[in-house]
């Protein structure tokens, strides 16, 4: 009965080595941009200090296992009485208090990093797009291009990357792993995401809240391409794709699941995103940008419906 239970043992861990060794890397632990990169570190940081915890506290209860056993002791022994030990006690109440107080410090001053414009992007002016979820995919507004697209996008690497999350529906959670964490998208506010890709790859992105029938399949895909292929592109899309119309993009917003799709223009001129932005560090300034922007547009619409 031994010699079977040691080789279901041994068959049970071959195959969990076997299993391991063909899974792909976690995407949160393959980072790809400067945000991801603190959120990995601080995940690293946290299992290392996990796993020297769980070993030192092993270590003891072995060592007071074997020392004090009680085969080791004369059978008239009687444990001495002990009130309490000052040491002992500090030693249990500090240094928990030690290790809250470090990881306090690391999230907090990681969670402000993650919160700005990534590090080494500060100097250049980020390229803003807009980023609504429906039932149950996403739109992509490039106001900076008048483009739009959904289920689908391109980013220029070694640029920083400002997403304003919103909602047509219930509370979505916008994340690409391997560019940094997740953010809600709401219908009453517009939140703020920084990014950056610091390299070109496809990356996979997707809603990380519940939000109905269709959630598991509420996916998208990210390109980062060189910035002279994201010219390229944003080119071929003003030369082939149709206008995003007020009519199409109401039919865009009915609830199901489509394929990836690219227009000219953005819904941002007949459909704004909410008046209330949270989370920009440079909140007026970007607005005023994006009005300028969308003021552009819109000009340049009616100088071509005029020549018309």
């Amino acid at each position: 009965m031994k010699l079977k239970m040691k080789w279901l043992l041994l068959t049970m861990v071959i195959t969990i080595t076997t299993v391991l060794t063909g899974c792909e890397p976690l995407l949160v632990l393959d980072p790809k941009g400067p945000q991801a990169k603190t959120q990995a570190d601080d995940i690293m940081l946290s299992i290392w200090l996990m796993l020297g915890i769980v070993i030192v506290v092993l270590a003891i209860l072995v060592f007071v296992l074997l020392k004090y056993r009680a085969s080791k002791q004369p059978k008239d022994y009687e444990p001495p009485h002990i009130e309490g030990s000052p040491i002992v006690e500090a030693i249990c109440i500090g240094i928990p208090i030690i290790i809250v107080i470090f990881l306090s410090i690391v999230s907090v001053k990681s969670n402000y990093e993650v919160e700005a414009t990534p590090a080494g992007y500060e100097d250049q002016e980020p390229l803003v797009i807009y980023a609504s979820s429906s039932n149950w995919k996403w739109h992509f507004s490039y106001p900076e291009e008048n483009i739009e697209t959904v289920n689908y996008l391109y980013i220029p690497e070694d640029r920083a990357i400002e997403f304003k999350l919103y909602s047509y529906g219930p509370i979505t959670s916008f994340w690409i792993p391997q560019l940094g964490g997740q953010k809600y998208a709401m219908s009453d506010m517009v939140t703020t995401l920084h990014l950056a890709a610091d390299q070109p790859g496809e990356f996979m992105g997707r809603n990380a809240n519940f939000s109905g029938a269709g959630f598991a399949e509420n996916t998208f895909e990210v390109t980062a391409m060189s910035p002279k292929e994201y010219m390229e592109w944003v080119e071929e899309v003003h030369a082939t794709a149709s206008p995003l119309t007020e009519e199409k993009f109401e039919e865009l917003l009915e609830p199901g699941h489509l394929g990836r799709s690219t227009y000219t223009g953005t819904h941002l001129e007949f459909a704004p995103p909410p008046e209330h932005n949270h989370g920009s560090t440079d909140t007026d300034a970007k607005e005023d940008v994006d009005s300028e922007h969308l003021e552009e547009h819109e000009t340049q619409d009616h100088s071509d419906h005029s020549s018309h």
